[in-house]
């Protein structure tokens, strides 16, 4: 009896044993989310022209549930979504978004932020228009934005699929990013903290019971319910055969002294 205990303990063992590997970071990560908050302000602050009211950006659950999911897509191209807003965030009038893809290697929050940013050189403030490619970089810097949420997926190969949403979304056509009277934070009512406005109760965090209806997460999710209930039973039957032939040929195999 107690050797049939053992082969089935080592069957249980066996069976759940599991080699975790942490490519990405999830949006719950604290490290993750300074990072992607500290590399947008710090672009926010910086703007030149100083901005006389730019808000001050801060994270939102929400908006990195978005990231998440479109990320889970794997594809590099903006969120077919963004134009039915209750379809990507539970609350907010309009989300934003920027996206970056490149090899695992070359991935972290700031390199990615930075080569947005680094679109600044392509921008005229005075003129509203770019030379080449700067919508990322205004997105970036957009004053009334003032909610980040990113995530980062790792996709078939070794690339990465960064994504950010911004709420409320910017790049609205025939406006400057942000206004500017020469002085920073200007025309800020509020807290002006490194040429960014800041507002506590605005800039609190908020937790979301929600989950867009086009995650592929929620199709994964049945289909691997399904799975498990029909091959976990085989599995456990067929390491449960591995194992007691593996005692019946060894029986020392279990012995300890």
């Amino acid at each position: 009896m107690e050797s049939v205990l053992e082969v089935l303990l080592w069957a249980w063992i066996i069976l759940d044993s599991r080699v975790c590997s942490v490519l990405v970071p999830e949006i719950t990560d604290g490290e993750f989310i300074d990072e992607c908050v500290r590399e947008h302000n710090r672009a926010r602050s910086s703007v030149s022209p100083p901005a006389s009211n730019m808000l001050y950006m801060s994270w939102d659950e929400g908006l990195a549930i978005t990231a998440r999911a479109w990320a889970r897509h794997c594809v590099f191209k903006h969120n077919i979504y963004l134009e039915d807003v209750r379809r990507v965030h539970p609350t907010f009038p309009s989300v934003g978004e920027n996206i970056w893809m490149g090899d695992q290697s070359l991935f972290n929050v700031t390199f990615a932020v930075k080569r947005w940013v680094d679109e600044k050189v392509d921008y005229n403030y005075q003129s509203r228009t770019c030379t080449k490619v700067c919508g990322h970089y205004t997105q970036v810097v957009w004053e009334s934005s003032y909610k980040v949420g990113c995530a980062a997926q790792l996709c078939t190969g070794k690339d990465v699929l960064f994504v950010c949403n911004y709420a409320e979304g910017g790049n609205i056509r025939g406006h400057q990013p942000y206004k500017s009277q020469r002085t920073a934070c200007s025309e800020c009512k509020d807290t002006c903290v490194d040429n960014l406005c800041c507002n506590k109760e605005r800039d609190s965090q908020k937790r979301y019971s929600w989950t867009p209806d086009w995650d592929p997460a929620l199709f994964a999710a049945d289909s691997h319910f399904v799975t498990i209930l029909v091959a976990r039973p085989i599995a456990l039957i067929f390491t449960f055969i591995t194992a007691y032939v593996v005692h019946f040929c060894y029986p020392d195999v279990f012995c300890y002294e």
